[in-house]
């Protein structure tokens, strides 16, 4: 067993004897060459999941990339890129292209004699992270800014050369495996959802007789429908609100899951002065349709009272309410609003008007004892395979924990490679 000695650093704690701390200057320089005149059009984002990625591998995440190129700063292969605002909670990856990077983005390449490896799971760490927290500036939670002369000041463990090649091989290895573990759940999780929303939409349309004769229901974003079911609109069966509240009321959100929930820290922007001038009341069993994530499946029923943002519609209905949010989650998860929608940009839906949304054509089991079996029979399917993903993204939540803590361990010596 190696013969630790203390580091005198929170975060590290006991290191090998043999190791030293060191500050990151003494092994990375900032890059901050522009392309400025345009050298790349290869444009790279940073994310969590996939680390630095092509523009358009990155898929539906983040913002749209710039026109103005020539505004961004190159990365190259063997750099560390950096989101300045998120590298907090780990927004930070090895570049393996030549492109150019958010002007928000750091990128650091390692001087000689230094693995570039080693230290970009350095950064992956927890402890570090928390660290970079204390010389972090900003008015909000979610927008804490680091400088990279900050970042370059903190001191870290620092190994043999051929040990921190060793180290960076094996937590390689290592972290493709659990990362591969992860897909591998997350792929499970993926046709849960899809069953999910199969057995909703075929329920919501065609009722529980799947041998029931079928009729054309006239309208071009709904298929058949059941052949004694009838056709109306949400301005027909559903009124709006307009609830006042109390100063003390819970602020709430309609996330894109259709959980209508407290609004914690990261979805909160900052308190507003005239914050409670933009929100309204909203009670136990109200129904809620947000204006403009409608296209996510922001659509639910609340099970809380409190105040929510006047972008979110707050209705009631005479019909079994739990119908109306399954259907309307329907039509999300077919792509119906994407369709009908007026919205500019390309994550957002535009029915932030109720005359817009009053408009939307919804069918209708022919008695309330049909709607209420429906929705009993979906309640029970959506409850179960809920309790399924919860388990599932519980593992991989686990499974994160321990890549945290097998970088951790083996980038402060805890543990070493044979």
């Amino acid at each position: 067993m190696r013969k630790m000695k203390d580091s005198k650093i929170e975060w590290v704690g006991e290191i090998p004897e043999t190791w030293r701390l060191e500050r990151l200057q003494w092994h990375l320089d900032e890059i901050n060459a522009g392309n400025n005149p345009i050298q790349t059009e290869n444009i790279l984002s940073l994310t969590n999941k996939l680390g630095v990625v092509p523009y358009e591998e990155k898929g539906n995440q983040g913002n749209k990339s710039k026109e103005n190129i020539y505004e961004y700063k190159l990365a190259y292969p063997n750099t560390i890129v950096a989101n300045s605002m998120n590298i907090l909670i780990g927004s930070v990856g090895l570049c393996e292209y030549f492109g150019c990077v958010s002007p928000v983005y750091y990128v650091f390449r390692a001087k000689k004699d230094s693995n570039i490896k080693y230290l970009q799971y350095v950064f992956q760490t927890a402890g570090f992270q928390r660290e970079l927290r204390k010389y972090a500036n900003g008015i909000l939670e979610i927008r804490l800014r680091v400088s990279a002369s900050d970042i370059l000041k903190r001191p870290i463990p620092y190994p043999p050369l051929e040990e921190q090649q060793r180290i960076a091989d094996f937590l390689d290895r290592e972290c493709e495996r659990i990362d591969g573990l992860k897909a591998d759940i997350e792929e499970q999780i993926e046709t849960l959802e899809k069953y999910k929303r199969s057995v909703i939409t075929e329920a919501v349309t065609h009722g529980l007789n799947p041998d029931a004769p079928m009729k054309d229901s006239g309208v071009d974003y709904i298929d058949k429908i059941k052949y004694n079911w009838n056709i109306s609109k949400i301005g027909f069966i559903c009124t709006k609100l307009t609830r006042g509240f109390l100063e003390k009321d819970p602020a709430l959100i309609c996330s894109n899951n259709g959980s209508v929930m407290l609004r914690d820290e990261q979805h909160s922007f900052g308190k507003m002065v005239s914050e409670d001038n933009a929100m309204q009341g909203i009670r136990t069993g109200d129904i809620a349709i947000h204006g403009m994530d409608t296209w996510h499946g922001a659509i639910g029923l609340s099970t809380i009272r409190g105040k929510i943002t006047r972008v979110v519609h707050v209705c009631d209905s005479t019909e079994d309410k739990r119908f109306i949010v399954y259907y309307l989650k329907s039509l999300a998860y077919q792509g119906v609003y994407k369709l009908i929608s007026s919205g500019v940009r390309g994550n957002t839906s535009d029915f932030r008007s109720w005359d817009k949304v009053k408009d939307i054509f919804i069918c209708l089991p022919e008695t309330a004892d049909e709607e209420r079996e429906i929705c009993d029979y979906l309640d029970k399917i959506v409850r179960a395979t809920d309790e399924l993903i919860s388990q599932k993204q519980s593992q991989i939540e686990t499974l994160e924990t321990y890549k945290k803590s097998l970088i951790f361990e083996y980038v402060t010596g805890k543990k070493g490679v044979c």
